[in-house]
């Protein structure tokens, strides 16, 4: 890993290596440079405000945020954490079904491992094929047990799609010319008319056009690669065919494994540098075999060499790794690796490197590019499945950085080409439906004409018909419609158009293959998500195939037949929470669950009789039966009351049976329905039904009690509220529930994580029930006694146990009625931090200890942190905190020296509960601390980290008011550079705005050297605001974040000039006032935002007082915004809005 230094991005370096930073003391610089009316450009031309002013404006430090939105690092990690809400502590984790349903996201990468350390960070997704001979599960044989072997005599014709007979009528007929597509009706129903011919009519004239203009411009790789060497003095690697091979063998049996042959060594470079691109051309072959070896010697040298070459000759690299690839000749192995590197050197997960290779490609000379193209495209047709696979990727990569800048025009037409002429064999096809896939996958639709949208389209229906095609051409095909799918909108709005695709995929779902009717599948899916207001008229169809697949079909084809009805539950849930008062217009919505019900229930209930032996044990299994509880939660919450009378037949029927599918089924179906009905058809159920549940919590198998205490988990969230005046819980049947749910944290390690989840929202259905929590007062040291005990236990470390009995242990704390339990609380804290003591000396032998210790510190200052918070809630015990802050903070300092980015995190968040609970007593550890603090705010790659540091920063400015400016200087510089990095994660972005408002309320008028440079990136951020994309959900949220952030860094700084100096803020008030308005004007805007932003206005009146009064009487619009506000139904806006305008009103009146 060390290695990736030599590819750091030098232009985008963090801080850290910079030479100088901020010096916040040179001369005060005028706020007017960032205003433009009349009097300040006169101003500017002033000479006497020039020689004022030291630091240019040019010179300033712009604020930055990705030019590509990056996705969080270790995503995958957290979507292994089941969240439990919007609370600071995770869920316990639950049984598969709350993991509600698997998504398939066609964004998801195929991976596969690097080659060697020296390319850890490659994306290397190219698939590598089984050998003759190794197990693998054929999906092409013709099983005569196939259940859909005879699929098309059953399948039911809706009124909009004819399904085609598979016979020798059906044909395709081409010509040199054009493509004809003809289509003959089904012979049951006597119609002899041909389809419409929309491909031919729309398609076909410029896909031809297209592909000829491809096949006149297409270069040979010979004349090609002789034309790149000869010109750059390189010498043709292909001259040395024989000599190669050989080379090549000897390497194989003489260098892998054993001492390097003298042609493995690093080369001698000489002072020419013609000669070492010479030398590195010839050996390339040998260098990617090397780079593979087990020898790390070996490796170490093949590395090094192939980084010299990219480094002194990126073109010839690329080139030459592209001719690798290229060649026939060449070992599987070094072209495997070529397509690797190629890969990996136009593409990265890392935005900024993205952009840095983006950058690296745009500036080769394009005849080079030319080169590197025709060499990938050729390779589409090689006989080596591989090499055409990997092949495809690249162009798909390549195609992403040109295709937006309309650079490569002739590919849909060359694509096309291979498609349409006659000798172009069956692996050509495969692999360029394969390039359109992933072309698709990378672009957006955009960047297409609908010209070429409808030659994809082409070239995708034609490889997906069966009478033509093989099996691997077809599920290239059906894959590349997945990915195709976005782009066909106008396609769909056209019912000939839309109807010929959906008969295209409905057939491909009746297909002989297993992996070809999955991929059909998982197109309905998309088009259900994407298209959802044109299924109407094929919704029988729909239901009659995705039936079929559930009832018969391989578990691949009946999970993707499932998830098709979850895509139409989550649309029509969605449609459901839509407002039609907000003027937007929504899709029809056309119910089909609701129609479908009493079909589709019965379907989903046989679903969860289809379970595992080991599914409980095995978080990564999704099976049939978990599908189909998901589902049939969805349908729950699509159609509210109307699910009942359909599931609890079943329920009563199963859940009384000797076998403990039926029992664990019935379990299940009425855990997954409890969200959606209304509370009072359940209330009666669930008081019932919760005798009968907690006997089963004693049931002889353990999958039965597992499902039962996740049920129970769900009853206790939904429907144990104290507060809002409805429990299932009473106190009469509170000690029962106690020692049923204690009594079986101690069963096996899964069924003890579900309890840890019910007992997590049973104490929390009593947080602010004010004196009805009592009632678990009694119950509490118990509870804690178990939770620690269920976290000590040495089997539960593959599930968690131990994290979600923490986890748990942290809201019971939080919930509890701290007057009733703070001597409880108070003797907790010792009792944890003894046990974070103890992990600071365990003995670290191996990682896997390492991550264990890191695990486990996580957990502890977790626990810490919220004890805290609990304990300095209330005068009355937050000594308790004061008298053993040292030894808390000595601890934190121990766990900091681990290094685990985990515990970093939650030390981080315990010091910052610490230095709330201490004041300005946390002063006296701010010297040794605060090397932790700077580390933090540096720290990109773990953007968690650095976001949750700037958190502390804020609390620590709070906690020390005015002590903490010494440690302001370096603080600020550090959040400057934060905000102008274009690595940093863009979610960090908004706290370290809001930070702004928490350091200047602490230092009140010492902020003022740093007002030119916060005020200069808040300004520079609200100007990106109003250029963002409002199609983006995404970016509407983070738009809304860095607004309210922006409105609050505002705030706070007026607040501290108030009482001193609050003209400095007067030049800022009429930009301020121009965005305030922009965002009133803006319908998508949250409620978080409006009262940010009618908290600003009245702190803008407030400090600046009658100063503000022209600006107030030209920006009228507040009139408006505040009427709108003081209308609203939160409580909090209205009482905002009226402080507000009482202090518009004073500054109007003096």
């Amino acid at each position: 890993m060390e290695q990736e230094n030599d590819y750091v991005d030098h232009d985008h370096q963090s801080y850290r290596s910079r030479a100088t930073s901020l010096n916040f003391n040179v001369p005060f610089l005028s706020t007017r440079f960032l205003h433009h009316s009349n009097s300040i450009n006169e101003a500017l031309s002033c000479s006497s405000i020039r020689r004022r002013n030291s630091t240019s404006v040019n010179d300033r430090v712009p604020f930055s945020w990705e030019k590509a939105p990056g996705k969080p690092k270790d995503d995958e990690d957290y979507k292994n954490e089941v969240s439990y809400g919007l609370s600071d502590t995770p869920r316990p984790k639950l049984p598969p079904s709350l993991l509600w349903h698997f998504r398939h996201n066609k964004n998801d990468v195929e991976n596969e491992n690097s080659f060697s350390d020296y390319y850890d960070n490659c994306d290397a997704d190219v698939e590598v094929e089984l050998e003759e001979g190794e197990e693998k599960v054929s999906v092409f044989n013709d099983r005569s047990d196939d259940v859909y072997s005879d699929a098309i005599d059953v399948f039911s014709l809706s009124e909009a799609i004819d399904i085609v007979e598979r016979s020798e009528k059906r044909a395709r007929e081409f010509t040199t010319d054009k493509l004809k597509l003809k289509i003959i009706e089904d012979s049951r129903n006597g119609i002899n008319n041909q389809y419409p011919d929309f491909i031919i009519q729309r398609f076909l004239p410029d896909a031809t056009a297209l592909a000829a203009a491809s096949t006149l411009g297409a270069m040979s790789l010979k004349k090609s690669c002789e034309s790149y060497y000869s010109n750059n003095n390189i010498a043709d690697d292909r001259s040395f065919n024989h000599q190669q091979r050989r080379r090549s063998h000897h390497r194989k049996t003489s260098t892998f494994g054993g001492r390097p042959s003298s042609m493995t060594r690093t080369t001698s470079f000489s002072s020419s540098k013609g000669a070492v691109q010479k030398d590195m051309a010839l050996e390339i072959t040998q260098f990617l075999l090397a780079a593979q070896s087990a020898d790390a010697k070996v490796r170490t040298e093949a590395e090094a060499n192939l980084r010299q070459f990219q480094e002194q000759n990126l073109p010839a690299f690329l080139l030459s790794l592209s001719f690798e690839l290229a060649n026939n000749d060449k070992p599987t192995e070094s072209r495997r690796l070529a397509g690797i590197v190629l890969k990996n050197s136009l593409d990265a997960k890392d935005a900024a490197t993205k952009d840095r290779l983006v950058q690296q490609w745009m500036q080769i000379d394009v005849s080079i590019k030319t080169q590197i193209k025709d060499f990938l495209l050729s390779t589409l047709g090689s006989p080596v499945p591989e090499a055409r696979h990997t092949s495809a990727q690249v162009v798909a990569k390549i195609a992403a950085i040109e295709i937006p800048q309309k650079q490569w025009p002739a590919l849909i037409g060359t694509l096309l080409a291979n498609m349409t002429q006659r000798e172009s064999h069956a692996g050509l096809k495969q692999a360029t439906l394969e390039t359109f896939g992933y072309v698709c996958e990378e672009i957006s639709h955009r960047d297409l004409e609908q010209a070429e949208v409808n030659n994809v389209l082409t070239a995708v229906v034609q490889g997906m018909n069966f009478a033509d095609n093989t099996v691997e051409v077809r599920l290239a095909a059906t894959k590349a419609l997945y990915n195709a799918l976005d782009f066909a909108e106008t396609n769909f709005q056209n019912e000939m158009e839309r109807n010929f695709i959906m008969k295209v995929v409905c057939e491909t779902c009746m297909s002989k293959e297993v992996e070809i009717r999955q991929a059909a599948f998982e197109c309905l899916v998309s088009i259900a998500s994407t298209y959802y207001e044109v299924l109407e008229p094929y919704m029988q169809t729909l239901f009659e195939l995705t039936s079929n697949a559930v009832k018969g079909d391989q578990e691949s084809v009946a999970l993707q037949a499932i998830e098709f009805w979850s895509s139409i539950c989550d649309e029509e849930i969605e449609l459901q929470e839509f407002d039609p008062e907000s003027g937007e217009s929504g899709a029809p919505h056309s119910r089909f669950i609701e129609k479908a019900l009493a079909s589709l229930v019965p379907m989903l209930l046989e679903t969860l009789l289809k379970q595992e032996e080991d599914q409980d044990q095995d978080d990564s299994i999704w099976n049939v039966s978990m599908a189909g509880g998901t589902c049939l939660g969805l349908v729950a919450r699509t159609v509210g009351d109307s699910i009942l009378p359909l599931v609890m037949p079943f329920v009563e029927s199963n859940i009384m049976k000797p076998d403990w599918r039926c029992r664990e089924a019935a379990t299940y179906a009425f855990g997954s329905i409890l969200e959606g009905p209304s509370l009072e058809k359940l209330s009666q159920l669930v008081q019932s039904g919760l005798d009968f549940l907690l006997k089963a919590m004693k049931d002889e198998n353990n999958h039965v009690k597992d499902t039962t205490a996740w049920t129970l988990s769900r009853i206790f969230e939904l429907l144990h509220n104290p507060a809002g005046g409805f429990s299932v819980v009473s106190a009469e049947n509170l000690e029962r529930v106690v020692q049923i749910l204690l009594e079986g944290i101690q069963d096996a390690p899964n069924v003890a994580e579900k309890v840890c989840g019910a007992i997590y929202y049973l104490a929390q259905g009593y947080e602010d029930a004010g004196p009805a929590s009592s009632v678990l007062t009694r119950y509490i040291p118990s509870i804690i006694d178990c939770l620690l005990k269920t976290a000590n236990r040495a089997d539960g470390g593959d599930l968690k146990l131990r994290s979600s009995a923490y986890e748990t242990l942290n809201e019971v704390v939080r919930c509890s009625n701290i007057v009733e339990t703070s001597s409880i609380i108070a003797q907790l804290l010792p009792a944890i931090m003894e046990k974070l003591s103890s992990t600071v000396e365990l003995q670290i032998a191996s990682l896997e200890d390492r991550e264990k210790q890191g695990d486990l510190q996580a957990s502890l200052c977790g626990v810490l942190q919220v004890i805290i918070q609990k304990l300095s809630s209330v005068d009355e015990t937050k000594t308790v905190v004061l008298q053993t802050a040292d030894q808390i903070m000595v601890l934190f300092l121990k766990v900091f020296a681990c290094r685990s980015s985990t515990v970093h995190e939650e030390a981080m968040l315990a010091i910052g509960a610490l230095a709330y609970a201490t004041g300005t007593e946390f002063e006296r550890y701010m010297q040794e601390f605060y090397r932790y603090l700077e580390t933090g705010l540096q720290n990109f790659e773990e953007y968690q980290v650095c976001a949750i540091t700037v958190g502390v920063v804020g609390d620590i400015c709070r906690a020390l008011d005015g002590k903490v400016l010494p440690y302001c200087d370096r603080i600020m510089d550090l959040l400057i550079k934060d905000l102008s990095s274009e690595e940093l994660h863009r979610s960090v972005k908004p706290p370290i705005f809001s930070c702004f408002g928490d350091i200047a309320l602490a230092i009140e008028e010492h902020f003022e050297k740093y007002v030119p440079y916060a005020l200069q990136m808040m300004q520079g951020a609200a100007e990106l605001c109003a250029r963002m994309d409002t199609s983006d959900d995404e970016l509407i949220d983070y738009a809304n974040q860095l607004k309210r952030s922006i409105f609050e860094a505002y705030s706070g700084i007026l607040q501290g000039f108030k009482d001193s100096k609050s003209e400095i803020m007067l030049p800022y008030a009429q930009h301020l006032l121009q965005f305030i308005e922009t965002v009133f004007r803006d319908k998508q805007r949250d409620e978080s935002v409006t009262r940010a932003a009618v908290a600003v206005i009245g702190d803008l009146a407030d400090a600046l007082g009658p100063n503000t009064k022209l600006l107030f009487r030209e920006k009228s619009f507040y009139v408006e915004f505040l009427g709108e506000c003081l209308e609203s139904d939160d409580e909090q806006l209205k009482e905002t809005a009226t402080w507000t305008k009482g202090m518009i009103n004073r500054i109007m009146v003096s």
